[in-house]
């Protein structure tokens, strides 16, 4: 089995009430979410886990709605770390609805917090990640030379009467890093590091499609990319493995991008995972045929080049990505 994992895809939440866990719990049951009881994520279950499955440390996200909940959450996050430097690292929220506090709190969370890299979601409070107000943010991540974990939104609405997170994440994501891709941003800032997450969601099994009809004269391709650079700008992407561990995923993956650029990510953390899907996710990873051995290992390491100070707090000596 793989072992010592660095897991770029797992969150956390602030301590809640029960009351609290409650109303959300009805939330979700609205959307068609329909777990059987409230959601608890705590930090002592949390390390149980990492220490029984091999985890050795989790790179923790949380991104709520409103700013000052947003900077709340990265408050925490920055604690947890400090507690358990070891285990834990923190990719801080941005409030990407609002250019100017997230230049803010990028400032902060990469100065008072120390935080080891970003999260931001699709479509933030309506704003998409494409969305030519952004310029600044992905201007000032690039110039740190940030790694950015990108996800979709999993609280969104039910479509079709199912709930978000079983199929709508991953056609979100698909969406928001094409945008993101004619909207230049990849072709302006390429010193920093993009991890999406659900190994790309639907991205690359419609990368080849990208590929063939993307520079066509009837798409609308402001930037007037060409083939060659659709196909370089998705490769350069990093794609996690929460809950797409098997060759459905991973082969088309490994024919948008290279082996190197998979990372290891359990979706930890949230209602949508129990101990049983994660179980069940790592272990078919663990199982793939489509990667020699050695380069199917290296899944579970190959993060340590994106955060180095998560690298220095394990001890580890990793050349940069």
């Amino acid at each position: 089995m793989m072992s010592d994992l660095i897991d770029v895809h797992a969150h956390f939440t602030p301590p809640t009430t029960p009351e609290e866990r409650k109303t959300r719990w009805h939330a979700m049951r609205a959307e068609q979410f329909l777990a059987p009881a409230p959601y608890h994520w705590t930090v002592e279950a949390t390390l149980d886990y990492m220490e029984r499955v091999g985890v050795a440390m989790q790179l923790l996200s949380n991104i709520p709605k409103t700013l000052d909940a947003l900077r709340a959450s990265n408050d925490y996050g920055a604690f947890l770390v400090s507690e358990h430097p070891s285990r834990f690292g923190l990719l801080a929220a941005l409030p990407t609805d609002d250019p100017a506090a997230a230049l803010t709190e990028i400032e902060r969370a990469g100065g008072d917090l120390q935080a080891d890299g970003f999260a931001v979601t699709c479509m933030y409070n309506g704003v998409s990640l494409g969305d030519a107000s952004l310029e600044p943010v992905w201007a000032e991540l690039d110039r740190r030379g940030a790694t950015v974990f990108v996800h979709p939104d999993a609280y969104a609405p039910a479509f079709m009467g199912r709930p978000s997170p079983l199929l709508e994440v991953a056609f979100e994501t698909a969406r928001t890093i094409v945008d993101m891709l004619y909207a230049g941003v990849f072709r302006r800032f390429t010193n920093m590091r993009v991890i999406v997450a659900h190994c790309g969601g639907a991205l690359p099994a419609l990368a080849g499609r990208l590929h063939l009809l993307g520079a066509e004269a009837w798409v609308p391709n402001p930037g007037e990319l060409d083939q060659g650079e659709i196909r370089d700008h998705l490769a350069r992407l990093y794609l996690d493995t929460a809950a797409t561990g098997t060759a459905h995923t991973l082969a088309p993956a490994l024919a948008m991008t290279t082996p190197d650029h998979l990372v290891y990510g359990s979706d930890s953390g949230v209602p949508c995972s129990t101990e049983t899907t994660l179980e069940a996710n790592r272990h078919v990873l663990a199982d793939f045929t489509g990667l020699p051995r050695e380069q199917l290992e290296a899944i579970g390491h190959n993060a340590l080049r994106l955060f180095p100070m998560a690298a220095a707090r394990l001890g580890r000596q990793v050349a940069a990505a």
